[in-house]
């Protein structure tokens, strides 16, 4: 089945894939934010709502998909906030008609606030200890975050997108990027990780709810922080100072691992371009990114991947301002 192929993905199939579960849909179909896979709100007839998840084909396997319900289920179970799966019949993951789909409560809220110190306090707390009960269990079957994935697949496949007069300056900067990054990524340990652990992936009800456990892999703790902190240096500084206060009330932070944010942020950048990419010929990519591969695009990666080099080049972020 061909990864770009969910217009086969139709509502009456939809439909029977969530009956088939034993639950029955009383309403239409909510198609929420979702690129990578496809995502459905509905309402069922037992008057709750839920959500029903179409994973892309030929992306994770079904072991690796059953990991991620696993560590989200373990993670409800030690009381830490996150959206799990349904169990039905003992199982999480269902197929119909060759598709891969599992089923969520649908939970409401509104979003975490970024700027907001206590509320980054209190993710603090939860990842920590989400790290502390859960972490330290690797995944079997889910990759770890590595350099080859992140940075030479990315690479080699955008060799074909740019711009003939852009083709140059961009691999010229984009490969002293990677050089550097992986000579600046050198985990002394690794955990099993949300992953993807950014502000729109945190819901705000009494407190945080962590959702979307697509990416989850194993890497250093410092992944699933360092997507909290934006601003300028003093800014990151304070939110890094208050995100560390509520996690340290449960799980040790090795401040060495500070060193890996930039490269972590570089692999990001050039995983996230080589993403557009290999996604562009579904349609839904190019509805939701009309900007991609046009000229603009690539001078703004060439000016933002400069900056990124002058940054992994800095002595990495502290909690103590350098004078």
């Amino acid at each position: 089945m061909s990864a770009f192929l969910f217009a086969e993905l139709h509502p009456d199939l939809i439909l029977d894939a969530i009956e088939s579960q034993g639950i029955f849909p009383s309403s239409g179909l909510l198609a929420l934010n979702s690129y990578e896979n496809r995502v459905y709100q509905f309402k069922a007839e037992d008057d709750l709502r839920y959500v029903v998840k179409f994973y892309r084909p030929e992306r994770w396997s079904k072991a690796q998909i059953i990991e991620e319900h696993q560590f989200s289920l373990s993670m409800a179970e030690v009381d830490v906030p996150i959206v799990a799966p349904l169990v039905v019949d003992g199982r999480t993951l269902f197929e119909y008609q060759g598709w891969l789909f599992t089923i969520f409560p649908s939970v409401g809220g509104r979003g975490f606030e970024v700027d907001n110190l206590d509320q980054i306090e209190r993710v603090g707390q939860y990842l920590g200890r989400m790290h502390q009960k859960v972490g330290t269990t690797l995944f079997e079957h889910r990759l770890s975050i590595n350099t080859e994935e992140m940075l030479d697949q990315p690479l080699e496949f955008l060799r074909d997108w740019l711009p003939e007069g852009l083709t140059l300056p961009f691999f010229t900067i984009a490969e002293q990027v990677a050089e550097a990054a992986k000579a600046a990524y050198q985990p002394k340990s690794i955990i099993r990780l949300h992953g993807d652990c950014h502000p729109s992936n945190i819901l705000w009800r009494d407190g945080p709810m962590l959702v979307d456990l697509d990416d989850a892999r194993n890497g250093p703790a410092v992944q699933d922080l360092w997507m909290m902190l934006a601003g300028d240096d003093n800014e990151r500084r304070l939110q890094l100072e208050v995100l560390l206060e509520g996690y340290e009330a449960f799980c040790e932070f090795d401040m060495s691992q500070l060193s890996l944010i930039e490269p972590l942020r570089a692999m990001r950048m050039i995983h996230y371009m080589g993403w557009l990419a290999r996604r562009w010929q579904d349609a839904a990519f190019q509805r939701a990114f009309p900007w991609f591969n046009s000229q603009r695009y690539w001078e703004d990666q060439i000016l933002a991947l400069k900056e990124q080099l002058s940054a992994l080049q800095l002595p990495p972020l502290s909690l103590t301002p350098a004078y």
